[in-house]
């Protein structure tokens, strides 16, 4: 396994994302979910590798030359031209290198997350792909299905910083345009964006007739606002800075900040869409939360 791949696929992580039922409601017109193994063989894009024939196996795929070198019948598999394709999208904008205490930054907790996801939908024969953004779109990586295209999306997410402003509602619409054939959208982001604007842009890929992951990653201080102390706070993205009293607008700050969250799930399942927030948990121990 190379160096990206121990990086970003702790089996801790891996094994706790592989109990989600991310995709089970997206049954519809064929949009299989692959939450188990195509039996498409036949349909193929790439050969993948050979086993041995076990009786009820289709005769026609026996390869004939194997048996002539072996005097053994092996029968050929291929990678599965599959329904579901999946575009992985993730937030580089400056604003998801915030991180508090010890805990990794939002943007580290991402690349987790996508790194976990691409292997997971992989090892299902999913087509995924990764388009990374910030005011635009940076790098956007097709969905393959073949199994060494995960050492390249995790290369991505290796070298990928969190450097310049956010603009997500329109780095989204461009996604939403460069995107042909329908599928699987899982956006990671902590949406801290004009907020009418992204709805706008989640709605664009409905109407394409995608359907709509979104994981909002805060850090458990936004998101919290656990401050005993008057404060200088510095907007990481403009470097506006501003002096608070903290302990007297705490309670104004989460309720507004979980007005902020309850709109976007309401927008969500309104439309057919699903909406997760995750804090980052120190030490990477994840925490799934519904609010």
């Amino acid at each position: 396994m190379s160096e990206n791949a121990r990086k970003y696929l702790d089996p801790k992580v891996v094994s706790r994302l592989s109990n989600l039922e991310l995709i089970a409601r997206l049954v519809v017109e064929g949009f299989i979910v692959g939450l188990h193994k195509s039996p498409y063989h036949g349909f193929s894009v790439e050969f993948s590798e050979h086993r041995q024939y076990s009786p009820g196996d289709e005769t026609r795929y026996i390869d004939w030359k194997v048996y002539g070198r072996t005097n053994r019948y092996f029968i050929k598999q291929f990678e599965e031209e599959t329904n579901l394709r999946a575009y992985i999208i993730l937030d580089a904008s400056r604003s998801m290198a915030y991180s508090s205490g010890d805990n990794i930054t939002k943007f580290e907790y991402a690349c987790y997350l996508a790194g976990a996801l691409s292997y997971l939908m992989m090892m299902q024969r999913d087509a995924v792909g990764l388009v990374i953004y910030d005011e635009g779109i940076r790098k956007f990586l097709p969905p393959r299905s073949v199994r060494s295209y995960l050492d390249v999306i995790l290369h991505e997410l290796e070298n990928a910083k969190p450097e310049n402003k956010t603009n997500t509602a329109k780095s989204l619409h461009l996604i939403a345009e460069r995107i042909k054939r329908r599928g699987l959208i899982i956006l990671l982001s902590d949406l801290l964006d004009d907020q009418d604007e992204v709805i706008s842009a989640f709605k664009h890929f409905k109407h394409k007739k995608n359907e709509i992951i979104v994981f909002q990653i805060l850090d458990p201080l936004e998101r919290n606002f656990n401050f005993n102390v008057d404060a200088l706070f510095k907007d990481m993205e403009t470097s506006e800075k501003m002096m608070t009293q903290s302990l007297y607008i705490q309670r104004d700050y989460r309720r507004a900040l979980n007005e902020f969250i309850k709109r976007y799930r309401f927008e969500c399942l309104n439309n057919g869409m699903i909406m997760r927030l995750w804090i980052q948990a120190h030490r990477l121990m994840l925490r799934f939360l519904d609010i």
